[in-house]
């Protein structure tokens, strides 16, 4: 009963266009009356409790980096990086756009950020060269979902800080290869692309240029080596990762490319302090909304209600992942995240599931719903950047989203394509 109470009240506010935080204390407020515990400070004592979490600590960390490379030139060399590597291929800006997604996705861990950061240096140039606007802007909006994916992942933060005994290192790196797979696939997509559409033109640099991009790229690509080498190693946490990413963007964008002033640099400080209280104040209401969906013993109902799967694991994911294909169409990543992964653990751990195996798909799953009509938030940031309308965006997405959802079955029939790799990165651990 509580189960059905709360997703009603969770789509009915939503439908009302309602701002996701207030909808969850909302929810909240509605559990709190049915069980009949109606005290004043619960909910704010949930909140301030669910931001109180050291590993939440990376989340302003690596948005305050993200915003630095965006801002200081990094992104522009990963670009041209992009372009020096695959470029001189037929429809080389394509190409060039989903292995630029890849390396950035390295660089800042999310998806939004991603798409802003991209599109508006690879959109002109597409647009210049006579890509259909439509399609550039579905390469650069598929390419986006690998900002989840692949580490450093603002999204694995939060759902190792959501489930304790969760590692982050290890949620971060199963990530990495299946990402990878996934960038490889939305190329294969646009080799089609390229010749049904007619697309000829190339990229191609002197000597002396390929030699100056490869100088220039060298800061920004060794950025997400050196990164997840160090937390991989034991060198630092995710957490102090994230404030080794923020120190190395503000050294090389301020004191190497002196692109970025001191000045910019509070500017750059004040977007990021806005962006990372959006997403807190998020958490800190999932959070309360959370406290209530355990009091009420939602999970275990969720449980009652798949425990006829229990024994048939493949189809218990393959159901969960249908859940949340539709839930992600509906309502964004970040409380996707902090309200059904606490829902759906107890399940799966009950099934015999690796749960990293299980985080990857759930994260996958939900980041495909940033692409996803009606509430895809980077089709409405390609869309506001490229001037492209959001039916024409939606349409020469299709293919693309057909891919990564094949990529995402493959990996659920497949577990050893994310678990071998995860167990090779993480030496046998």
């Amino acid at each position: 009963m509580e189960l059905f109470i709360f997703l009603g009240t969770l789509f009915f506010f939503l439908a009302f266009g309602i701002p996701i935080c207030l909808v969850l204390v909302l929810c909240a407020m509605v559990l709190m009356w049915h069980s009949g515990m109606w005290d004043a400070m619960i909910i704010p004592g949930s909140m301030l409790d669910g931001a109180n979490n050291y590993p939440l600590m990376a989340i302003p960390f690596f948005v305050f980096a993200g915003e630095i490379m965006a801002a200081g030139g990094l992104s522009k060399r990963v670009v041209q990086l992009a372009q020096l590597m695959i470029g001189r291929v037929r429809g080389g800006l394509g190409y060039a756009a989903v292995v630029a997604s890849i390396i950035f996705a390295g660089l800042m861990g999310s998806s939004v950020g991603e798409a802003a950061a991209l599109g508006g240096l690879l959109l002109p140039m597409m647009k210049e060269v006579g890509y259909k606007p439509g399609r550039a802007g579905a390469v650069i909006a598929s390419g986006a979902i690998l900002g989840p994916i692949i580490p450093p992942s603002t999204n694995f933060i939060l759902l190792g800080a959501t489930i304790s005994g969760l590692s982050i290192t290890k949620l971060f790196m199963i990530g990495l290869v299946p990402g990878i797979l996934i960038g490889l696939a939305l190329m294969v997509v646009w080799f089609f692309v390229v010749r049904k559409d007619g697309y000829n033109e190339t990229i191609t640099f002197t000597r002396e240029e390929k030699w100056k991009i490869l100088i220039d790229s060298t800061p920004a690509f060794l950025m997400p080596v050196l990164l997840l080498g160090g937390i991989r190693f034991g060198v630092f946490t995710p957490t102090e990762g994230g404030a080794f990413a923020a120190i190395y963007a503000i050294v090389v964008c301020v004191l190497y490319y002196r692109e970025l002033s001191f000045r910019e640099l509070l500017r750059v400080s004040a977007r990021a302090a806005t962006t990372t209280s959006v997403v807190m104040l998020i958490v800190a209401t999932a959070t309360a909304v959370g406290w209530f969906i355990t009091i009420a013993q939602i999970p275990n109902q969720m449980t009652a209600l798949f425990s006829p799967l229990i024994d048939s694991p493949i189809l218990l994911l393959l159901c969960i992942n249908v859940f949340l294909f539709l839930i992600g169409m509906v309502m964004d990543l970040t409380p996707n995240i902090l309200i059904f992964a606490p829902v759906f653990y107890p399940l799966i751990t009950q099934a015999g599931i690796d749960p990293y195996y299980f985080g990857l798909l759930f994260i996958l799953n939900l980041g495909i719903g940033v692409i996803t009509p009606p509430v895809g938030t980077v089709l409405y940031v390609v869309c506001g950047i490229g001037n492209i309308k959001i039916t024409q965006l939606i349409r020469n997405l299709v293919p693309f989203i057909l891919v990564e959802v094949v990529m995402l079955f493959l990996l659920l029939f497949f577990p050893k394509l994310s678990l071998i790799p995860l167990d090779w990165l993480m030496g046998g651990k």
